[in-house]
């Protein structure tokens, strides 16, 4: 059996145990990962292109390492759900790097963060005096969360004791041509009411959407396939 084929067929096998294997430890690997995600990721993406590659490794053995390094990561986060101490241990804790307005140098310097960091980080999130931050923490995935001062805070409509109306999420028709059936009868409307809404702007055939949505305001927006426009059609009139 020549080399190139051994190395296809290791390569396939490696490709599906490592899908596999991921969908196993659930989407927390897709999420924001903190550092110990990082590493868990690194060492069993490694170890997938060990045996793709390296044919003079044991291809059982390779995959039972990828096990391992799959099944310990998933106990360790059952432990962290019921632990605080295993969480701090594998996560770590948020810390507090600007506390009413002013840089706290010394929990900088224990992250080995410098004040530049701190100020990207910032600016990443349209906040660019620190004057205007009352707390902003690190988090254990690296990401920056602010908390503004009141006088700081966008107005909200219950700031003026305006109503509002619910907005939920919308509710997808049609996708690439294709009317969902599902969602039409979680909504008790038919066929026949969504093409008597498309029609309204002339629109006959269905495989020319690209993408329809119905929102909680009865709001049905449409987007056609290329370069054709989108519609927002009223389905209360």
């Amino acid at each position: 059996m020549s080399v190139i084929f051994v190395v296809i067929i290791r390569s396939v096998i490696s490709f599906f145990a490592l899908l596999i294997l991921v969908r196993f430890m659930g989407k927390q690997q897709l999420a924001e990962l903190t550092f110990f995600d990082y590493v868990v990721g690194i060492t069993i993406g490694s170890i997938a292109s060990t045996l793709s590659v390296q044919i003079n490794q044991n291809t059982f053995a390779t995959l039972s390492g990828m096990a391992v390094w799959t099944v310990l990561p998933i106990l360790l986060g059952y432990l962290t759900v019921h632990s605080v101490w295993a969480r701090k241990v594998s996560e770590g804790e948020a810390t507090v790097v600007i506390e009413n307005g002013k840089l706290l140098e010394e929990n900088l310097r224990k992250l080995r963060l410098s004040i530049d960091d701190v100020l990207a980080l910032l600016r990443s999130q349209s906040v660019f005096n620190i004057t205007d931050v009352e707390f902003a923490m690190l988090e254990s995935n690296g990401s920056l969360s602010i908390q503004k001062k009141s006088q700081k805070q966008p107005v909200t409509p219950e700031d003026l004791h305006l109503p509002t109306q619910y907005d939920g999420l919308p509710t997808e028709l049609i996708s690439d041509g294709v009317i969902l059936v599902d969602a039409l009868r979680s909504l008790h409307i038919s066929k026949a009411w969504l093409q008597h809404q498309l029609n309204k702007q002339n629109i006959s055939d269905i495989t020319s959407v690209s993408i329809a949505q119905l929102d909680t305001k009865g709001n049905l927006y449409v987007d056609l396939q290329g370069d054709q426009p989108s519609y927002i059609i009223s389905t209360t009139e």
